[in-house]
């Protein structure tokens, strides 16, 4: 086999938010929500931030 033909590996992917970003984005979620007043948008917001501690 020729290794002229063979590609090496992909690179391994690099994490795109650090922790701290990820308690920033929260803490940002944690302040709208308590802005908003629209019951959906409260939804999304809530599931979005319980998703985001996951990754805590």
């Amino acid at each position: 086999m020729d290794t002229a033909t063979i590609s090496p590996e992909p690179a391994r992917a690099r994490a795109l938010l650090s922790t701290a970003d990820f308690h920033l984005l929260k803490a940002a979620l944690a302040s709208h929500a308590k802005a908003t007043e629209d019951e959906k948008e409260l939804a999304a917001i809530n599931a979005l931030y319980h998703r985001l501690g996951a990754y805590d």
